[in-house]
Order: structure tokens, then sequence, then C-alpha cells
């Protein structure tokens, strides 16, 4: 998988270092703490040191980034996982890693807007994107809704994730829209719901089945 994939997998990794290109670029302007974390209102709690913000936020993502593509790459199913859903696989750290350094760095310059609004719309259209894809996810070991009854059973696999599917994209349009109201809160019991739901339906369909 790994050596057929080669090229969007170094293309990602190049996408996921960007950041630090850009913080070598305005390394004199950026002070020397930079704020990596911020509360429900917006505002700075926490701060690590430029190198670290900088280098080792970014190649930590790294990382776990190759870690999740090494996982793919030997799970016994890897062929299931061909096409759009290892593409997710292969973006989701970058998009993060280009996500989280821009925002630091705008707040870093001065820069002031809704963190938590581009949070909650980012992860609202991931989820959207993942709930499209989670239909067409075939039976692995890595990815989707993977429980007990999932993995023993394809036909239930294939009914839990096109249900998850839609639920998936209903939890991102909620978190969406929710994200202009500046109920941040809500994010957590959107997300609840979103894997709570697929769970409990899958396990029904096991016990309708399993006794029928």
């Amino acid at each position: 998988m790994i050596k057929k994939n080669l090229k969007p997998i170094v293309l990602s990794g190049i996408v996921l270092l960007l950041p630090v290109l850009a913080g070598v670029i305005l390394w004199k302007r950026l002070p020397a703490e930079i704020a990596v974390h911020f509360n429900s209102h917006g505002q700075a709690d926490n701060w690590c040191s430029k190198p670290t913000a900088v280098f080792l936020l970014p190649l930590a993502l790294a990382v776990m980034h190759f870690f999740c593509i090494l996982m793919t790459a030997l799970d016994p199913k890897n062929k299931n996982i061909e096409g759009k859903p290892f593409g997710i696989v292969l973006w989701i750290c970058p998009l993060v890693s280009v996500l989280t350094s821009g925002v630091m760095y705008a707040y870093s310059l001065d820069m002031r807007f809704e963190i938590g609004t581009i949070f909650m719309l980012f992860f609202g259209l991931m989820f959207i994107a993942i709930g499209n894809y989670l239909p067409k996810c075939r039976q692995n070991y890595t990815l989707g809704i993977r429980l007990p009854w999932t993995l023993s059973d394809e036909y239930n696999w294939n009914a839990t994730h096109r249900l998850a599917g839609k639920v998936w994209v209903a939890g991102g349009a909620a978190i969406i829209l929710l994200s202009f109201t500046g109920a941040f809160w809500f994010f957590a019991a959107i997300l609840a719901v979103m894997v709570i739901i697929p769970a409990v339906y899958s396990y029904a369909y096991y016990k309708k089945h399993k006794t029928s």
C-alpha cells in the first residue's frame, strides 16, 4: 500500500510540515512565547517557547501521521481502505497541522478573530466529509465503526456505516450552524451523539439477527 501511494504520502507529508517553513520565515516577527491553547472565549490560556511551537508541534503531528499510515498499511484488510477512505488517513493530520499553526502564528502577530468558530467550522466540514465516505468504507480493522459486532459480520458493518454516514453528516452540519452562535459547549454533546447512535444501532442489529 505504501509503495502504491508513495506520491500522495510524500505530498501530504510536505503539506504537514509547511508550518515549519512558515515559522522560519516569520521567525523574527514571532514572540518568544507562542499561544498554543485557547479557552472557549478564544483567549489564550497556555503558551510554549517559539522553537517548540514552530518545530516540535508539527513534528509530533508528523510522527502521528506516519504512524497512522503504517498501521493502515499493516491492516490485514488494507485493500478495503484503498481510494477515498485512505485519503482521509492521508489528509487529516496535514490539515490539522496547517490550521493549528496558522491560528497560532496569526494570534501571535496580533490578528484577532473568532478562534472557536474557525475550529468548529473545520471539524464540522471534516465530519461531513467523513460521513460521506463512511457508507463506502468496507470492512477493515483501522477505519470506521470498529466494534465486535461490525467486525464479525459484514452485513452489520454495512448497515451500521450507512446509518453512521447520515448521522455524521447531520452532526457536522449541526456543528457548522452552532459555530456562528458561540455555543461551543454543544460540540462535545454532538460528538457524543455521533458516536453513540451508530454503536447502539450496531449492537441492536447484532441482537436482532443473533436471535432470529
